[in-house]
């Protein structure tokens, strides 16, 4: 669990962690997500890009062709996910990320189809000099 946020609010200042998510930092932190999603469609494998999200993550998508929305709340719950109907299309950030509280707003598309989405990632507080030790607590992606 993350403490930062149990903390008092004055543990925070000078403690080298931030509850703020920068654009840049977004922009990087989303970049990693793309590129580690990507790799795992290409190879069919998922378990190291679900190691990029908490335990207790939760995972929902919106407006999925045929199926409505889904969400996977918890480790096994995604893994399963996964495992049963894995994704078979790479995606490509297509516009400016965008931070919303503590969210970074990702555009994408589809590489096959050029669909558009939009995914919103929060990630866990951390130091910005150890973006790469930050890890996806949830996740929403919407299709259309």
């Amino acid at each position: 669990m993350d403490r930062t946020a149990l903390a008092p609010p004055g543990w925070l200042v000078g403690s080298g962690f931030v509850a703020a998510l920068t654009e840049s930092d977004a922009a990087v932190l989303a970049a990693r997500h793309i590129a580690e999603f990507n790799e795992a469609v290409g190879a069919r494998r998922f378990g190291q890009f679900l190691c990029l999200f908490t335990d207790d993550a939760v995972i929902r998508f919106e407006n999925v062709p045929g199926a409505g929305n889904l969400e996977f709340a918890g480790r096994d719950a995604y893994t399963k996910a996964y495992a049963e109907q894995p994704p078979d299309d790479e995606i490509d950030i297509s516009g400016p990320v965008t931070v919303d509280g503590d969210t970074a707003v990702v555009p994408f598309v589809w590489r096959r189809d050029n669909a558009a989405g939009t995914m919103r990632l929060r990630f866990t507080a951390g130091s910005p000099d150890a973006l790469d030790e930050r890890l996806v607590c949830a996740l929403t992606v919407t299709f259309g």
